[in-house]
């Protein structure tokens, strides 16, 4: 059985069409080469997704306590970002009548491996 662990994060409000755009730069990656190139794309969903990976790297240095891992033999095994529910508001229009606005929220799971 391979090492794997999962971190969940629900709820961003950011749409899912935005974190997907970030998401699939990171997707097979090693750990290390992720956060690496997070920290440098100037998208506002690069902060979630990059807590959501360490949260998964974290979840797995819990999970097997006995094993010791290096951040270049994890690898973003699955990254998927789903989406959430709505928040709907009005915006005033013309001739008195109002706009829906559909504030979009994500929510993000991502699944950490050790290489073999």
């Amino acid at each position: 059985m391979s090492m794997q662990a999962r971190a969940v994060r629900k709820y961003i409000s950011s749409s899912p069409r935005k974190m997907r755009r970030v998401v699939n730069l990171v997707r097979g990656q090693s750990v290390a080469q992720a956060l690496n190139a997070l920290h440098f794309l100037p998208h506002a969903a690069t902060r979630p997704v990059s807590l959501a990976i360490r949260s998964a790297v974290h979840n797995l240095i819990d999970q097997y306590r006995s094993e010791r891992f290096d951040e270049e033999d994890l690898v973003v095994k699955e990254i998927k970002v789903d989406e959430g529910p709505m928040l709907k508001r009005l915006r005033p229009a013309a001739r008195g009548r109002g706009q829906r606005i559909k504030k979009r929220m994500s929510h993000l799971t991502v699944i950490v491996q050790a290489k073999e």
